[in-house]
């Protein structure tokens, strides 16, 4: 089985090759340049380097959100892209599922956390000491809302992402429980691990077209919420 991952919820910009439960080829860039600069030549790099045939793939897996709402629009119409040009399927990760899922024997609860801005950040809760499991699915709330949440767990917690140096203070000073934060090198997301979750979605038959696929924003952008408010007003 060979996956192509695709990630650019957010500022990395992240593309891995999956084959036969390896990690054959990643190229991964936390940088200013925008994902329509450097997605596809990333793609085409670990392409060439690993003399993939395309039509040797597969599926397509990609980072399906929460997170910028513009990375999340790009990453899609890439994948989407080369789902119908390649007659492949697309797996939809959840994006805070991919990157809880680099977390593998922790005896910790994960909690990723992408900053949402006005006072909330994207997160979720996992566990991933022999299986993934999914506690929380990813929603959109408050910090202290979801810290109340994790001290009613009572268990230890692992922070990542980049939700964690704007709440560092706060999770420090709220969180009742045994807290760490995950070093930056496993804080942020990986195409890596959108192509290794999308395998083992792939054989439980999670597929879409590349027509059907669309990302998960989880909340409306600053646009339509300003229009939404313009009409209200006219209204």
């Amino acid at each position: 089985m060979k996956i192509l991952g695709i990630e650019s919820a957010s500022l990395t910009a992240s593309a891995a090759i999956w084959e036969d439960d390896m990690l054959t080829a990643e190229y991964t860039v936390n940088h200013k340049k925008t994902h329509s600069q450097t997605l596809l030549p990333m793609i085409d790099e670990i392409i060439q380097m690993t003399e993939t045939d395309l039509d040797s793939l597969d599926a397509i897996a990609v980072s399906g959100g929460p997170g910028s709402f513009t990375g999340l629009r790009i990453g899609s119409a890439t994948a989407k892209g080369l789902g119908l040009a390649l007659d492949k399927p697309l797996i939809h990760v959840p994006t805070l599922d991919a990157m809880a899922y680099e977390h593998f024997g922790t005896d910790r609860l994960i909690c990723p956390m992408l900053d949402a801005r006005r006072a909330q950040v994207y997160c979720g809760i996992y566990e991933f000491h022999e299986h993934f499991k999914v506690i929380k699915e990813q929603t959109a709330m408050g910090i202290t809302e979801l810290l109340t949440e994790l001290n009613a767990l009572g268990r230890p917690v692992v922070f990542l992402g980049d939700g964690v140096p704007v709440n560092k203070g706060r999770i420090e000073a709220e969180c009742k429980v045994s807290c760490v934060f995950a070093p930056s090198f496993a804080s942020r997301q990986r195409a890596g691990a959108v192509a290794a979750l999308g395998a083992v979605y792939f054989l439980r038959g999670l597929c879409e077209t590349a027509e059907e696929h669309k990302p998960q924003y989880l909340r409306m952008s600053q646009a339509e919420r300003e229009r939404q408010k313009r009409l209200a007003e006219e209204a």
